[in-house]
């Protein structure tokens, strides 16, 4: 299993980066990303706190780890630039705080997302079927979540990339270590949204291609 969406107390997760790794490792995961939420304020020093510690990590934990960034409550005017900036300071996986209904987000963030070519718009709820036509021909994946306060449009998410050709992934956006879900409710969650064996095989592997990408950096 892969999660390309984890918090720690780099940002508003309850545990250390080292304490998550270890949570994820024991779950079954083979790797994950943290994606610490930022903006203008913390950005640098949160990547500069990750990008040595899973450089090294990597090398012990016996789980492969990446540093990314979730560029939250950003000005939807400012997010392309922002991802710019990530990408500058090194981020290897760059996602965006979705219009989720569990969060007051701004109007046109999904969209400024995806225009800015992140790497996949988390919890995107209410997304609408132009934009997944645009995340499907810049190749900016959807999330499917595990988290139950984000999942709410799980089921919306799954239909409208299916009709858009969309890409998918699944992550658990956890901020603690029992956020990492074992692999059958993992299953569960993405049959449930309403993806077929098949929907969910592919979004698994896109994980995996993702990852792939990351590591030829």
């Amino acid at each position: 299993m892969i999660d390309l969406h984890v918090h720690t107390s780099l940002s508003m997760g309850k545990q250390t980066p080292a304490a998550a790794m270890r949570f994820a490792k024991a779950a079954g995961y083979r790797a994950i990303a943290f994606t610490e939420h930022v903006d203008a304020t913390n950005m640098r020093q949160v990547l500069e706190s990750l990008l040595p510690m899973i450089r090294t990590y990597s090398l012990y934990s016996g789980i492969d780890l990446y540093a990314g960034v979730e560029l939250t409550h950003i000005p939807p005017q400012l997010i392309p630039d922002s991802i710019t900036e990530a990408r500058e300071l090194g981020a290897q996986i760059i996602c965006v705080h979705g219009q989720t209904l569990a969060d007051i987000v701004d109007e046109g963030t999904n969209l400024a997302a995806i225009e800015g070519g992140a790497d996949y718009l988390a919890h995107p709820g209410l997304i609408t079927e132009q934009e997944a036509v645009l995340a499907a021909e810049k190749n900016v994946h959807l999330e499917i979540t595990t988290r139950a306060e984000h999942a709410l449009t799980n089921g919306h998410i799954a239909k409208v990339a299916d009709m858009t050709g969309a890409p998918l992934i699944i992550n658990n956006g956890g901020y603690r270590g029992y956020d990492f879900i074992n692999k059958d409710r993992r299953r569960a969650i993405a049959l449930g949204a309403g993806m077929s064996k098949e929907q969910y095989q592919q979004t698994e592997n896109n994980s995996r291609m993702i990852i792939s990408k990351m590591m030829m950096l």
